[in-house]
């Protein structure tokens, strides 16, 4: 009977905090991307620091260097989507070319004349006025909460940064003398496993840009480059943004007049990529810290795609990495640490601990 009301404890805790989650959505996924994006620049403010900045300044500058980054990839975007931008009218005959196909092929197929599809399709988009005025509203309504979250999110990158030592001896204050140095070693590895995560998704990222352009570029599709950078950033979004990226060039590929060996062309080479990232890349780079058994990792983007949208989806894995640290080092919780792994993990040989290496920070 204890046994059992401590079951049913245990699933109330989690039924009330996928309800907290999902209501409470607006505020916490700004509030979760921030202490994310601090975690991995943390150890750019603290080389800063090690050279006499301040930490007020160190974290000003990291968040900086950040969005320099970001702005460099905005500007080579803007570049390639002008040259893409020249060859529009093209594409938007091939386009039409292509649809008129559809239509041949819808004919033959299921006996529906060109104009009873017309048809169909301007019944669809009766008041098209008003769809027009409503999904520009929505757009524009979008926009400005995409543009105020985003601010909300570099102001808390900047605070999680510049207090981290304030919330991490806040967080010692809650448990016990005795369970001090475990706390540390949890809230230590909690970070690093985020920050070893998010450092080798971006250097695979820019691998993918160089395999997908070298392999687009053999295929013969025009902007190559902005198909590669595409398709790499698409990564970011798992399992769901390599597919809608490579779907993506596909069409182009069909929109630009492109055979079918150039449409093969590209399935092979998202085929040659995928296996690469995967069998190669991943253990790789990214190493055995964000240690996730493959079920586990389908299942969490799923709920964080249900709970948060296309958010959910880009946090879910760091998110469930830092878990299964708090489940690794709590006793009551090592069952579940297991049960969320893999059978055989082994030293973290990763890319980013030999770059940053294991030092803990204050």
């Amino acid at each position: 009977m204890p046994q059992l009301s401590y079951t049913l404890r245990l699933l109330a805790l989690f039924s009330l905090s996928i309800a907290l989650l999902y209501v409470a959505a607006p505020i916490l996924i700004p509030l979760t991307f921030g202490a994310v994006l601090a975690m991995l620049l943390i150890p750019v403010s603290r080389w800063l620091e090690s050279k006499g900045l301040n930490r007020g300044i160190s974290s000003f500058l990291s968040l900086f260097s950040f969005l320099l980054l970001v702005a460099a990839l905005v500007m080579l975007l803007q570049w390639q989507i002008g040259d893409l931008v020249k060859d529009f009218s093209k594409i938007e005959s091939q386009l039409r070319e292509l649809l008129g196909q559809v239509k041949d092929y819808v004919y033959e197929k299921f006996g529906v004349s060109s104009r009873q599809q017309q048809k169909i399709l301007s019944e669809q988009q009766s008041g098209g006025m008003e769809k027009a005025a409503g999904v520009a509203f929505s757009t524009l309504t979008s926009f400005f909460s995409l543009v105020v979250d985003t601010v909300l999110v570099l102001v808390y990158v900047f605070l999680f940064i510049y207090f981290r030592s304030h919330f991490k001896t806040f967080i010692l204050r809650l448990v016990s003398v005795e369970n001090r140095t475990n706390t540390e070693k949890i809230i230590f590895k909690s970070s690093r496993v985020t920050q070893q995560y998010l450092t080798g998704l971006a250097a695979m990222i820019v691998m993918l840009w160089i395999m997908y352009g070298i392999g687009f570029t053999i295929v013969g599709i025009k902007n190559a480059l902005f198909f590669a950078i595409l398709c790499g950033i698409l990564e970011i979004i798992p399992f769901a943004g390599n597919i809608t990226g490579t779907t993506i060039t596909v069409l182009i590929a069909f929109a630009q007049g492109g055979s079918g060996t150039m449409v093969l062309g590209v399935l092979i080479t998202y085929a040659i990529v995928q296996f690469t990232q995967t069998y190669l890349l991943e253990p790789l780079i990214v190493g055995n810290q964000v240690n996730i058994n493959p079920l586990f990792t389908i299942l969490i983007i799923v709920v964080g795609e249900a709970l948060w949208g296309i958010s959910g989806m880009v946090l879910a894995i760091p998110l469930l990495g830092m878990f299964k640290v708090i489940c690794d080092h709590v006793e009551p919780l090592k069952p579940y640490g297991y049960l969320i792994g893999t059978q055989n993990a082994k030293e973290d040989k990763s890319f980013f601990n030999k770059l940053f290496g294991t030092k803990e920070d204050n």
